[in-house]
């Protein structure tokens, strides 16, 4: 077997070896021949007798063999004729390819085999051995000369001669080759146009197929790269868009391994104008289609062609419109055309040689298409079948319809049946099979032609079937078979047949509804023992359900046991001796019969007793108390039912126990032992196991003190099930008497305890002793006292007293001392020595704690020294370091270190809590405060403790804040609730706000909840708010029990979770409605309803039947229902319904709790139709003689589909049976009889006719007269007492007059009393009534009633009306709506509801039934609450509500579930009272709401606080959660009036709020004015003004300014300071300033302290850009008055807008405004001397005003004297003359004016006397500020009248409210020497002007001072300007003189924009409008 694998040039086998190297690259370097070395074959053990040799051709090898002739036997001696191996080929022979016309082609084949001369080698082709050509003993085969038939496959066989065994083969494929020849060649030139495409033709055929290469001029395309030339796949060149210089030869070579040749063509490249091959023509195209305008032109280059509408280019080479292509071709395609697109079109045409144009008219019509097309059919046989087909058109154009059917067109004139309609609808009447077809409608028109096809089919019911037979089936007893005869299928193959049953007479019911359409049998099973049953069978095609068949006769099928137990067993103890068993019927289909009873039995469960029975006798029964059972003890329960054919099964038996008890016996053998001093360990043993009575949940361990017996301490030990128990009580107080007990406990509580035994814990070692103190202290001796310890934990047998030499050990002295002593006198100790002297309490177990203290000998004992240098580090969330510098420590050790500390609200006057105390560390430095509370902030303090007492404490460290932490707690008092169905309602305390641990914004409670069965998967909702006590989880499973936990968490993370609680949801109404709803109309007034059961997943409880709501479609509003009770009847017939009308139904399942879903959608059926009830209103409006007509109205009650109406008539004296009858259409409603006899009475009939016949006939009677008239009103109405029931009333009445005309018909009215409206009850009572019924009246209720007539003339006047009729009483219709149940107390629960409407009680006297455990009666109507009290507290309770009265109940309310034991509490608390601590807190002291009104513990309080008057915007709620009963209300607003309101709140709820309480923060410092402005700058006054605090924060009793310049003035810094007091006055006139000087002003307002400032910077005038100084400033006096004259200077930067005048008076000194708002134009003003000051000299100057400010005021004018000059009667002389003469009467004037003078100055306010001064006034604006000067003068004000005009001065302030002082930097300010304290002192306002004399001031002021001079007068007040001629003067304020008071002054206050903190520049003057302060005075400091 030859073995081999190629690899890196080898081949290599068991015979010979071949090395064959690849030497492709020592060939490419250029060597041709091979190394000798490598070149050979090297053979070994060669059993060949040919070999071979390589020849290298480049980079591959090929084998090309000679063949030798070897003598192998020298080397491998004689060949073993045995040793045979069967042949291979090794060299296999290679497919070759030749070309045709060669000379020969040669395959070879070489193979190996042993021994090699048997090797034979054969060529083969097509099967058939090739025997020429043969060469190399086979090796080699050679064709000569090959062609194409020598092309195909070859192959090479190799075998062993003589040999059997399969030959080795090869094959190899020889290919012709053919060289490439042209199959398609270009011409020799082509011509061709520019811009044109050309195709230059190029095929070529050979063997393999040719390559084709193009060349331009001799130059390869590949070369070229011109994107143009394109070589096609058929090897043509394709030349795009040809250009001139695309001209020359194009040459195309093929090739291929055969050969080569070529072909070439000279491209010419012509220019030509554009032409019209094909000119345009006008187009018309329908709307919507494509419209193709041609345009086709030639030309070289190719024209540009572009199409235009009008001047818009539509399409070109350039521009592209939607819906318009330009074509190749050169036309314009319009896709789709619209009606706009009509018009002329202009085809432009251009090239390099010329242009052409062509226009054409585009028309384009509406298209014609089919818009309602006709559809598919399919009709009943014998209505009419209506086929649309409506079309729209070109209204230009006609169209035309014609229809076919199956392609024959109809001739609508040929047939009575058939018309089109104008519209192209075919109508076909009374359709038969014969129209059965496809109806075609074609629209033919100009516009367009369309057509549509439909089919049409006429079908019909099928028949009933026939000969049906019933038969009892023999083989089994509940089922019957079924046999029937195929009927007629009504032209529609019968789908299927539907079997209906009837069982026992109950509405028929499909049974089988979907029977094979073959069958003509059919058993019928499933049925019901002991009922009866009848059977019929319709069949259903697809037009519906026809007849069915008559029924058969009915068949009885025999009584069985019941085949099935009952159902839904539920056993639940009742007590622990009682189970009560529920249960519910077998299904209805399983009675078989009668159900008379049910068997109960019941065992122990577990063991082999016998059953004990109880039989229920009824079958109406369903549940039994089985009682006198063994307690807690489980029982195997079973049901059966039984009828009269015997007892059914058994149900599955349920195993329940009976509830558990108490224990009734104590643990046994119990033993108590003290461990030591505080554990005591019991043993005992269980109680017998008889009276555990349940299961053993656990013992409880008890031990109390014998003095205590209230404190008892209780463990709870789990059960332990293995022998005797033992347990410990731990934490017990040390050698203390305990009495201690065990007992057992179950669920239902504690058994009783053993009996008690009396134990003592062990002794153990003492506490310190107390208050360890030094006494008597001396150089040698002192005295150490001591109390007994506390915590003594045994027998006290002595005292153990050491002391040492402070720090030496060696010198420590003791002394044992009995337990007697308490102090003991040290001796021999050395003076001013520090010793430790220690003591402790001694039992026998040892010494007890040692209380420690250093002291100095002969130096008694000080208090300590505060420690000090308080630094805080390691701060962590709950704890701090603390470290300290120790304070001086009295002279002895310290003995207690005390840290307390700030929590949480950190300042001043916050209280100080003890956190940590350190004892017997007397070195400390550096202390641990424990137990912090996380994200807390705290402020320390310290103090050091020696034996004489505690240090002063150390000043507050710095504040810190405690680190975050998780929370460290979950809420507590978890508890759940149902909330309703499908929620459950989980309350809580939150965390009280010192156990966040974390930001409480981050604080909030996440609840796990999980299903009790499906516990791993848990659901998590997230509550943010910290504060909710309570949250719903909402999407619950009704009816499902879960478990819930809380916690907390914050952002650190979350707390621990709570304990688990329980809830269940509780039960609904179902939430899904019965499936399968059917109905079927079983006649004209029944409809058959069937249904199945909800979902069990979807009943949410115990389905108690089911509702049906119908109501007849589109006729009434509301529907009504039927209920069937029970879930087992799934079935009801509705009857009493209206004929033929269409019913929409629905179907809902309802449990206790209410009714669940409706069926949606509704199913809607039809009741079968019937004979038509009469027609109405029948009257004969036209009457003749001989001739009358008949009007009428369709019947009330159609029943069916009308098909026409009947009329008949004959003479009243003719004979009965002989009418005249006439039939109608159903569209007819009148009828004219003619040929009558006149004045005779004729009877007409009118009926009307359904497809069940003729219905029932009216009659009426006419006479043929003339002589009619209106009906009398009917009389004598009348409603009998026995005809009235609670909602209907029978009338009776007498006809009146009929008016030779027959009465028609009567209208009965009714109105409702008192205030309702007349109603028309009916309007169609027969004619032949005398009575009617009037229904659907409210019960209870008063009505009248009146009647009216009609005949064929009209209506008579309504009756008289009946006297008042009141109905009789009803139950209520409806319960108590929206009952409310809420806890009242814990026994106690208030319900609420809303009293129905009076209309819906239907009652006089209305009470309310209330059903819970126990039943209540409310007896007055008008109440909508009750409180149902005693009852049991943590029970849940259902309330229902029911309306009653005398004759009834109401139906009762949805039920309502409440919780008894949990309430919110019932009252507020009590005593509130609110104190003021400080001004931003108020502490709240309460006391609890009453205990009786608590209803549980209280949880905690909400205080909601608010301001007194912004309830709104300020309310707060603070909440504690602990019960506390003080709170402090921090961070309040200052002097603020609060009202409190607290509600206390346990677990149920809150309480309700207490009335507001009051109280009001204490007053604190204001805070800085809201504004500081300034006006009116000056280079030396200003005005400066500010505004109220916005927080006063109390009473303001003043301000206080203070300004000064920012840097020296002539080497003097002065800070001044006004005091300003109270509120109504702020605003400042400052009047000393220096010119340029920069000043800082600062106000503060002031309460009880003054607040913050509020600061600016102004710089005192000229402002940069204002005017210039005025110039040449002349003032000239005259007789009346001063001019002031002066020229305009420079006016700035902007225009000068006015000029103001400053004076200086002699008596003052300092500069002040005198005249404002000057005009601009003037250039003097005039002032009277009447308004100066006499005596008195004045400077002036001139300042100008512009929009920057004020100037640069001028040069100072000459002093003028205000001084006139004396008149005649003024001279010495004449006065003297005057004197002499009336001395006498002078001197009597003066007496008597000094007396009237002395008795009344002044005149009073009240006379209303008013002095105005009609002289020319001016305006002062801005100059109502106090005036601020420096002067070296001690000044007082004086107030003054005016002698010029007797008015007196304005009010002014109090100069007590204003308060001054300098604080110079030296004593002298402008060279004036200052006094120290400067100050205004005047009277208060209150005193009254007579009071006021010149006597009470010592300095006083001139009588004509500057200021008060003008002051005083009320006609300055408005200006100093001179007014103008013709100007109108402003009104001269009015002053009233009281003698009593004056009242307080109001000031307006200038404003302008200005920000404090900046340097004031004023821009301009001021506002116009601005308010300005009225001038009170001017005061000089």
């Amino acid at each position: 077997m030859l073995n081999r694998f190629w690899h890196a040039g080898f081949w290599i086998s068991k015979e010979f070896s071949v090395i064959c190297y690849y030497l492709g690259q020592y060939h490419k370097r250029g060597h041709r021949g091979l190394p000798i070395s490598r070149s050979a074959y090297q053979l070994k053990s060669v059993s060949l007798d040919k070999i071979f040799y390589l020849r290298w051709f480049g980079p591959c090898c090929l084998w090309v063999y000679e063949t030798f002739t070897m003598a192998l036997s020298a080397h491998t001696g004689a060949t073993d004729p045995s040793d045979t191996t069967a042949p291979i080929i090794v060299i296999p022979p290679q497919n070759t390819s030749v070309v045709a016309g060669s000379s020969e082609v040669t395959l070879e084949c070489v193979a190996s085999a042993r021994p090699v001369e048997r090797l034979s080698i054969t060529w083969k082709r097509n099967g058939i051995k090739i025997t020429s050509g043969i060469s190399s003993f086979g090796r080699r085969l050679t064709i000569t000369n090959p062609t194409s038939a020598d092309v195909g496959m070859y192959f090479c066989e190799a075998k062993l001669r003589d040999s059997t065994e399969e030959p080795a083969r090869a094959k190899a494929f020889i290919s012709l080759m053919e060289p490439p020849h042209f199959t398609a060649e270009p011409e020799s030139v082509i011509l061709a146009e520019v811009e044109k495409d050309v195709d230059i033709l190029c095929q070529a055929m050979g063997v393999p197929i040719p390559s084709l290469v193009w060349y331009k001029d001799s130059v390869p395309l590949s070369k070229l790269q011109n994107p143009r030339y394109k070589v096609l796949l058929s090897g043509g060149l394709r030349i795009h868009a040809l250009r001139p210089q695309d001209a020359g030869i194009f040459q195309c070579f093929a090739s291929n391994k055969a050969g080569e040749i070529q072909t070439y063509t000279y491209l010419d490249v012509t220019n030509i104008k554009p032409a019209f091959i094909q000119p345009p023509e006008d187009t018309t195209v329908t709307e919507g289609m494509t419209a193709m305008l041609t345009c086709e032109v030639s030309g070289a280059p190719k024209p540009a062609i572009s199409w235009k509408k009008g001047n818009q280019i539509l399409a070109s080479g350039s521009v592209q419109i939607p819906r318009f292509i330009l074509l190749e071709s050169g036309g314009l395609q319009i896709t789709p055309v619209f009606l706009q697109d009509a018009g002329n079109y202009t085809c432009h045409a251009v090239n390099s040689e010329g242009a052409l144009n062509a226009f054409v008219m585009l028309t384009v019509w509406n298209r014609t298409f089919i818009v309602h097309p006709p559809e598919n059919s399919t009709v009943i046989k014998g209505t009419t079948a209506t086929l649309r087909c409506e079309a729209t058109h070109d209204p230009r154009i006609s169209i035309r319809y014609v229809w076919k059917k199956d392609s024959v067109v109809i001739n609508p004139s040929s047939s009575s049946r058939s018309t089109v309609e104008k519209d192209g609808t075919l109508l076909i009447s009374q359709t038969w099979s014969g129209d059965i077809g496809d109806y075609t409608c074609e629209v033919i028109s100009f516009g367009g032609n369309d057509s549509r096809m439909a089919r049409l089919e006429v079908i019909e019911l099928p028949h009933s079937p026939q000969n049906l037979l019933a038969i009892l089936n023999s083989s089994y007893s509940r089922s019957v078979v079924l046999s029937w005869v195929r009927p007629f299928d009504g032209n529609s193959p019968v789908l299927y047949y539907m079997v209906e049953l009837s069982e026992n007479n109950s509405p028929w019911k499909v049974h089988l509804s979907n029977l094979d359409p073959k069958m003509t049998s059919v058993t019928v099973s499933g049925l019901t023992p002991a009922r009866t049953y009848q059977f019929r069978v319709c069949a259903v095609n697809q037009v519906g359900k026809g007849q069915y068949s008559p029924e058969t006769s009915r068949l009885m099928l025999p009584e069985e046991p019941p085949s099935a137990p009952p159902k839904n067993i539920v056993a639940s103890g009742r007590t622990n001796q009682s189970i009560m068993v529920q249960w519910q019927p077998p299904p209805e289909s399983e009675h078989n019969g009668v159900l008379h009873g049910y068997i109960l039995r019941y065992r122990l469960a577990g063991l082999p007793g016998e059953y004990q029975y109880k039989n229920i006798t009824s079958a109406e029964i369903n549940y039994c108390l089985v009682t006198d059972l063994i307690i807690w003890t489980q029982y195997e329960i079973q049901v059966a039912s039984y009828n009269g054919a015997g007892l059914g099964a058994f149900s599955r038996p349920v195993t329940e126990y009976t509830l558990q008890g108490v224990p009734t016996a104590p643990p046994q053998n119990v033993q108590v032992e003290a461990v030591n001093s505080t554990t005591i360990q019991f043993l005992w043993s269980p109680p017998p196991q008889q009276f555990i009575n349940g299961i053993n949940q656990g013992y409880k361990l008890l031990a109390w003190p014998v003095d205590a017996p209230g404190t008892v301490t209780v463990v709870t030990i789990a059960p332990d099930f293995h022998g005797v128990h033992s347990g410990c009580i731990t934490n017990l107080k040390k050698y203390t008497t305990y009495y201690t007990s065990v007992l057992c406990f179950t669920t239902p509580g504690d058994g009783p305890r053993s009996a008690p035994q009396l134990l003592r814990t062990l002794e153990d070692k003492p506490g310190a002793v107390g208050h360890l103190s030094f006494t008597e202290i001396l150089d040698t001796s002192l005295k150490v006292s001591w109390q007994e310890p506390v915590e003594k934990n045994g027998i006290i047998t002595g005292y153990q007293l050491s002391w040492e030499v402070y720090g030496r050990n060696e010198s420590r002295l003791s002394r044992t001392l009995t337990n007697t002593t308490l102090e003991y006198k040290i001796t021999g100790l050395s003076s001013l020595t520090t010793y430790t002297i220690e003591v402790a309490a001694v039992t026998a177990k040892g010494s007890g704690w040692v209380t420690s203290s250093t002291i100095s000998s002969g130096v008694p004992p000080e208090l300590p020294g505060a420690p000090s240098n308080l630094v805080i580090s390691n701060i962590s969330p709950r704890s701090a370091t603390l470290q300290f510098r120790p304070g001086y420590d009295g002279k002895t050790s310290i003995c207690k270190w005390i840290v307390e500390g700030q929590v949480g609200v950190l300042g001043d006057e916050e209280e100080w809590v003890s956190l940590h105390e350190v004892d017997n560390e007397p070195d400390a430095q550096m202390l641990e405060v424990p137990n912090l509370t996380p994200y807390t902030h705290y402020r320390f303090r310290m103090r050091q403790v020696n034996v004489v007492g505690a240090s002063p404490l150390s000043q507050p460290s710095r504040v810190i804040q405690t680190l975050q932490a998780p929370p460290d707690v979950a809420p507590s008092s978890v508890s759940v609730r149902t909330a309703s169905e499908s929620s459950l309602r989980m309350r809580w305390v939150p965390l009280p706000d010192t156990q966040y641990n974390g930001n409480p914004e981050s604080v909030g409670y996440r609840i796990k909840f999980w299903r009790v069965d499906l516990q791993p998967s848990a659901l998590l909702k997230v509550i943010n708010d910290r504060l909710e006590r309570e949250c719903t989880i909402e999407e619950l499973e009704e009816w499902t029990e879960y478990e819930l936990q809380i916690q907390a968490f914050n952002a650190i993370g979350a707390g621990p979770w709570s304990e688990v609680v329980r809830g269940r949801t509780r039960e609904s109404v179902p939430s899904a409605p019965p499936e399968n709803v059917s109905a079927e109309a079983v006649s004209s007034t029944q409809i058959l309803l069937t249904w199945s059961a909800v979902p069990e997943s979807e009943q949410n409880g115990l389905i108690l039947g089911y509702k049906i709501l119908y109501k007849a479609k589109d006729l009434d509003s509301e529907p009504r229902s039927q209920t069937v009770r029970g879930n087992h009847t799934q079935s009801c017939l509705l009857s009493g319904l209206r004929k033929f009308v269409l019913y929409e139904i629905r179907v809902l399942a309802f449990t206790r709790i209410g009714d669940g879903v409706p069926s949606s959608p509704a199913v809607t059926e039809r009741t079968k139709d019937d004979a038509p009830g009469p027609p109405v209103r029948l009257v004969f409006p036209e009457v003749r003689l001989t001739s009358v007509r008949i009007v009428w109205q369709p019947p009330e009650e159609p029943n069916g589909i009308i098909l026409g109406y009947q009329i008949a008539y004959r003479l009243a004296s003719s004979s009965p049976n002989k009418f005249t009858t006439v039939e109608v259409g159903s569209t007819v409603r009148q009828f004219t009889a003619t040929d009558l006899t006149p004045e005779s009475a004729y009877i007409f009939r009118t009926s009307a006719k359904t497809r069940q016949g003729w219905g029932e006939p009216l009659e009426a009677t006419v006479i043929t007269t003339e002589k009619r008239e209106r009906p009398a009103p009917p009389q004598q109405l009348t409603t009998p007492q026995s005809d009235v029931s609670s909602r209907s009333l029978q009338l009776h009445w007498v006809p009146g007059s009929d008016g030779s005309s027959p009465i028609r018909y009567f209208t009965v009215q009714v109105r409702e009393l008192p205030d309702g409206d007349w109603q028309t009850y009916s309007s169609s009572i027969s004619h032949e009534a005398t009575s009617c019924i009037i229904e659907s009246l409210n019960p209870f209720t008063s009505y009248k009633l009146r009647v009216k007539a009609t005949n064929d003339i009209g209506d008579s006047d309504f009756s008289a009306e009946t006297e008042a009729v009141t109905t009789l009483q009803d139950v209520p219709d409806e319960p108590p709506g929206s009952v409310l149940v809420t806890p009242h107390t814990t026994s106690s629960v208030l319900v609420q509801w809303q009293v129905g409407k009076i209309e819906n009680l239907k009652l006089k006297d209305c009470r309310y039934f209330l059903v819970f455990l126990i039943c209540a009666f409310i007896s007055v109507m008008e109440i909508s609450g009750c409180c149902l009290c005693f009852l049991k507290k943590y029970k849940r309770y259902e309330v229902l509500m029911t309306a009653y009265n005398v004759i009834g109940e109401s139906p009762t309310s949805t039920p309502v579930e409440v919780f008894v034991g949990e309430a919110a509490p019932a009252m507020a608390p009590q005593n509130i009272q609110v104190n003021s601590l400080s001004a931003s807190q108020l502490e709240l002291t309460w006391d609890p709401p009453p205990a009786d009104s608590q209803n549980g513990n209280i949880q905690g309080y909400k205080i909601y606080y608010w301001e007194s008057d912004v309830q709104n915007d300020t309310e707060k709620v603070k909440v504690l959660f602990l019960p506390e009963t003080t709170v402090r209300l921090k961070n309040l607003t200052s002097h603020t009036r609060y009202l409190v309101c607290i509600s206390a709140f346990n677990a149920a709820g809150d309480g309700p709020r207490s009335r507001p309480s009051a109280g009001r923060t204490h007053q604190a410092a204001p805070s800085a004015p809201s504004f500081l402005a300034f006006s009116e700058i000056t280079s030396t006054t200003l005005n400066v003004s500010w505004g109220e605090p916005t927080a006063a924060n109390g009473v303001l009793q003043g301000y206080r300014v203070v300004y000064e310049p920012l840097a020296p003035v002539q080497g003097v810094s002065k800070v001044v300071t006004v005091d300003i007091k109270g509120n109504w006055q702020r605003w400042l006139k400052v009047r000393d300033l220096t010119k340029g000087m920069t000043y800082l002003f600062r106000v503060q307002a002031r309460t009880i302290a003054y607040g913050p400032e509020l600061q600016a910077n102004v710089t005192a005038g000229p402002a940069e850009g204002s005017p210039g100084s005025p110039q040449e400033i002349l003032v000239t006096k005259s007789a009346s008055g001063l001019t002031v004259q002066w020229t305009e200077g420079d006016s700035g930067e902007k225009p000068t807008t006015g000029y103001i005048i400053e004076a200086r008076p002699s008596d003052e000194g300092l500069w002040d405004m005198f005249v404002k708002d000057i005009p601009r134009s003037a250039t003097s003003y005039t002032v009277s001397l009447d308004k100066l000051k006499q005596g008195v000299t004045y400077e002036f100057r001139v300042v100008a005003v512009n929009e920057f400010g004020y100037g640069e005021p001028s040069v100072p004018s000459v002093a003028v004297s205000a001084q006139t000059e004396a008149p005649f009667y003024e001279e010495w002389w004449f006065l003297l003359v005057m004197a002499l003469s009336s001395l006498i009467l002078i001197l009597l004037v003066v007496f008597a004016l000094v007396l009237h003078g002395q008795s009344k100055k002044y005149k009073n306010c009240s006379t209303g006397k008013t002095i105005s001064n009609v002289e020319e006034s001016v305006t002062l604006d801005n100059g109502g500020f106090t005036a601020l000067e420096l002067n070296s003068r001690h000044l007082n004000i004086k107030s003054t009248f005016s002698k010029k005009n007797g008015t007196r001065s304005p009010p002014r302030p109090s100069p007590g409210g204003l308060h001054y002082s300098d604080e110079d930097i030296c004593n002298k300010y402008n060279g004036a020497v200052l006094t120290e304290g400067l100050g205004l002192n005047e009277k208060p306002l209150e005193m009254s002007e007579s009071e006021a004399t010149d006597s009470d001031y010592e300095d006083e002021l001139p009588k004509h001072s500057f200021v008060n001079h003008y002051m005083s007068d009320p006609t300055y007040y408005n200006s100093w300007k001179r007014q103008q001629k013709g100007v109108k003067h402003p009104t001269s304020y009015r002053y009233e003189e009281c003698s009593a008071s004056e009242t307080e002054p109001y000031f307006q206050t200038v404003i302008t924009t200005q920000s404090s903190g900046g340097v004031y520049t004023p821009t301009g003057q001021p506002a116009p409008g601005s308010r300005t302060p009225v001038t009170g005075f001017s005061s000089f400091v």
